[in-house]
């Protein structure tokens, strides 16, 4: 069964104006971006907690392959990796989800490396909260593990091609991190209906290898900001930015749990890449506002 999570904001300023709060359109900021960012503000909606033995397969779907199948070859980034469902790619352990990057020792349907692609749409899409994903990431030359959340209507059509609702739908990077870089992580939104557009954020912490830290995003409608271990970093992400492109995060969205090798961003793997590498999330929690 789909569970949305819905706060219910009006469009303020735009409504009063008889403006229309759809992206393809100019919406004004109605509001300031701004958030409560102690939990204390907050009460629990939506979990996975990844207790158990097995994924929640009423929650998770696996995305199988390389992406040729929807003409995204390489996941649309060059990337180099086969996405399985195996228990050797993605399992439930000591309650976290380890999410695994493989070197194979014999090509696996053609690949020299598997990981897993774990997703939520029409199983748990999210409409504004407060995400907080608790992880430990990998790291490594090559490594790309990624935190994220794409629209799950695919409402608004893009003029980019190859795609055709992508990026113009919109996505929301909560995390990124490159593995040759393990101090930093980044947090982005990736929008426009007439070209590709992105806003990217950087925080640079400690080794997220080295130990777990949470990561966060608060959204409201017309309003988005990142924290990692409770600090904002970033400037807001409200319809203004994104001007004169559309801006289309007032939807319905899911969440994506991946772990790539190779790639556009990161470049591939070399000599000093060593494999296995985990991505272990202890738990997806989303929070309304009291």
């Amino acid at each position: 069964m789909m569970r949305k999570i819905v706060t219910s904001l009006c469009c303020g300023a735009a409504l009063a104006l008889g403006l229309s709060c759809q992206p393809n359109e100019i919406i004004l900021d109605s509001q300031p971006c701004e958030f409560p960012t102690d939990l204390s503000a907050y009460e629990l909606s939506w979990s996975d907690e990844f207790e158990g033995t097995e994924i929640n397969r009423d929650i998770w779907t696996f995305e199988i392959g390389d992406g040729c199948d929807r003409n995204l070859c390489g996941w649309g980034n060059n990337e180099l990796e086969w996405y399985t469902d195996r228990k050797a790619n993605a399992r439930v352990s000591e309650g976290s989800l380890v999410i695994r990057a493989l070197k194979e020792s014999t090509p696996f349907n053609g690949y020299d490396y598997t990981s897993a692609r774990l997703v939520t749409k029409n199983k748990a899409d999210f409409k504004y909260g407060r995400m907080d994903i608790r992880a430990r990431l990998p790291k490594g030359k090559g490594l790309w593990p990624a935190i994220w959340m794409l629209s799950s209507e695919e409402k608004y059509k893009t003029n980019y091609a190859p795609f055709a609702s992508w990026p113009a739908s919109g996505e929301i990077d909560i995390m990124e991190l490159l593995g040759d870089k393990p101090n930093e992580v980044l947090g982005t939104v990736h929008y426009g209906a007439d070209a590709w557009k992105y806003k990217s954020a950087y925080f640079d912490g400690p080794d997220f290898s080295a130990d777990f830290h949470v990561f966060t995003l608060l959204w409201r409608e017309n309003c988005l900001r990142f924290m990692v271990d409770g600090e904002l970093y970033g400037d807001p992400i409200s319809p203004s930015t994104t001007l004169p492109q559309g801006y289309p995060f007032n939807e319905y969205f899911h969440f994506i749990l991946n772990v790539a090798v190779g790639g556009n961003l990161p470049g591939n793997p070399d000599a000093t890449t060593s494999f296995p590498q985990d991505m272990t999330v202890d738990y997806v929690r989303v929070y309304q506002e009291k």
